[in-house]
């Protein structure tokens, strides 16, 4: 279903991204922005059930400008590893290849964008700044509450953790009165509780998260 495929940005700049492609036509194409752990197995699962839910799915490759083939594991050497990696990112380039992800998912009709942790935030700037979107979701992105002024010009929606160790909950309750318009959820789970591959990895959660952001993305891109 899925394969590596190469973008170019604007600036020249080529990343990999994986693909996933649904079976028969694409109700939409949706770009899933990854963790701080690189596109590895977890994210090019996610773009799988996407592109399973009949969306053309696009990961690109966000670290790729600061080191290639970044794919880490959830122990704390890969923390602390992404973390270093995700420091030395210039966000203004990144946003050069979230908008190639963007166009190359455009290719199937509306685009949507979401994305986990630091892709969380990646996709609420984005829903603020990048051309070509029509709706974004971000899960538990720890950068929303520090960018909460940015005004986002298309539907979004987030999700958080009540647990979550490193999103306090007046930061969220700040995000939401700033944005009375954006669906925020919060469920009984700390952060990172959508991917299986972590301890923190709560099921219902985000099974409830999933249904949600499909239905979202249902409604706003196909």
């Amino acid at each position: 279903m899925g394969e590596w495929i190469e973008l170019e940005a604007a600036d020249g700049f080529k990343a990999k991204a994986w693909k996933a492609s649904p079976q028969g036509a694409p109700r939409g194409g949706i770009v899933v922005i990854q963790e701080i752990f690189g596109v590895n197995h977890h994210i090019r699962s996610v773009a799988d059930r996407f592109a399973a839910a009949g969306y053309l799915a696009i990961a690109p490759g966000i670290f790729d400008r600061a080191e290639r083939n970044v794919e880490l594991g959830y122990d704390q050497p890969g923390m602390t590893q992404g973390m270093g990696i995700a420091g030395k990112l210039d966000r203004d380039k990144l946003m050069l290849d979230v908008a190639a992800a963007i166009a190359a998912a455009g290719a199937a009709g509306k685009v949507g964008i979401v994305g986990f942790c630091l892709g969380g935030s990646v996709a609420w700037t984005a829903a603020a700044k990048a051309a070509g979107l029509s709706a974004a979701v971000g899960y538990y992105g720890g950068q929303i509450v520090a960018a909460k002024d940015l005004q986002p010009l298309v539907p979004v929606m987030l999700h958080f953790g009540e647990k979550d160790d490193h999103i306090p909950l007046a930061g969220v309750k700040e995000v939401g009165a700033l944005h009375p318009d954006v669906p925020i959820y919060l469920y009984p789970a700390g952060h990172g509780f959508h991917c299986d591959e972590r301890a923190s990895f709560d099921k219902d959660s985000a099974k409830l998260a999933w249904e949600r952001t499909l239905e979202f993305f249902a409604k706003h891109v196909g």
